[in-house]
């Protein structure tokens, strides 16, 4: 991803969110590094000051920078994505997506199994693994396998919803529903993006074999599900916020939304040794778990 992915890539909120969470992702904004002022961004960009406020807020409330008046805007120092330009170190043992991908693409063969929401910081680690192939700086797995599951379009969410919506389950606002396109629009651009990362590997002959594999489930995730199968899992609830969410036209809605980001996610190993251990039933349950509604929604042959 280029460092200048912003410049001429279009006007509005949506170009600029995208070109700044790109370039925190990739590096060029590093750990602790302030933003360049949001006069400079609105000139870049040719937006309005007060888009740049709004798309800065929303950074924020994603967990991506933090500011303060008369300081400006800054990295967080550790930032949902870990940048490819940090100095290369053993992989950390904290539940953390980044290092738990890292180690999937350290293995021969990857499968991995994945239920989330809109699969935004998935598509950001796997682009990031995919570019280390290119560099040279991991071995080319033999083989990729991925499966996902990710909530299907045709059920009503309970979230992202306006804060101000009072109606029942089954009332849903005009807005709610620009606010659940907007959310199907994210999840499907990246969706997209990791899939074709990873089979670029393949079409220029970096990995012999890839499979991406999406179906849909008729659930809202409570929870975020990634497993490593045989070796590792993590697990991570949803937490329920109220933020602010900026739609293209640049309306500002005060909603109700779920986050990954900053949520405890939970580290479990499988032991070969000890069938009976903890990490080792959480595995089995929970791969008997993924294998079964992906079983179910297995298309006709």
């Amino acid at each position: 991803m280029s460092a200048e992915r912003g410049a001429g890539a279009g006007k509005g909120s949506s170009s600029l969110l995208e070109a700044l969470r790109g370039r925190i992702a990739e590096g060029s904004y590093a750990p602790g590094s302030h933003l360049p002022p949001q006069r400079a961004l609105a000139e870049e960009f040719d937006v309005s000051r007060d888009t740049v406020q709004k798309v800065l807020g929303e950074l924020k409330s994603e967990g991506w920078i933090d500011s303060k008046q008369g300081s400006g805007s800054w990295v967080v120092d550790e930032p949902p994505i870990h940048s490819l330009i940090q100095p290369p170190t053993a992989p950390r043992l904290r539940a953390a997506l980044g290092p738990f991908i890292a180690r999937a693409f350290g293995q021969p063969v990857v499968q991995l199994d994945v239920f989330t929401f809109t699969s935004e910081s998935l598509d950001a680690h796997i682009r990031l693994q995919s570019e280390r192939i290119r560099l040279r700086e991991i071995r080319p797995p033999e083989r990729i396998e991925l499966r996902m599951l990710l909530p299907d379009d045709s059920i009503d969410l309970p979230y992202p919803r306006a804060r101000r919506s009072a109606g029942g389950p089954g009332e849903t606002s005009d807005i709610d529903h620009r606010l659940q396109d907007r959310m199907r629009d994210i999840t499907r651009r990246h969706t997209a993006s990791l899939r074709a990362a990873l089979r670029d590997l393949g079409t220029e002959g970096l990995v012999p074999s890839v499979r991406v594999d999406v179906r849909r489930i008729p659930l809202a995730p409570p929870f975020k599900l990634y497993l490593m199968r045989d070796v590792e899992a993590l697990f991570g609830p949803y937490r329920v916020v109220e933020r602010s969410i900026l739609l293209d036209d640049e309306t500002e809605i005060q909603a109700l939304d779920v986050l990954g980001l900053g949520s405890t996610l939970t580290r479990h190993v499988n032991d070969p040794g000890d069938p009976n251990s903890t990490g080792s039933v959480f595995m089995e349950s929970w791969q008997a778990w993924y294998d079964s509604w992906w079983t179910i929604l297995e298309p006709p042959s």
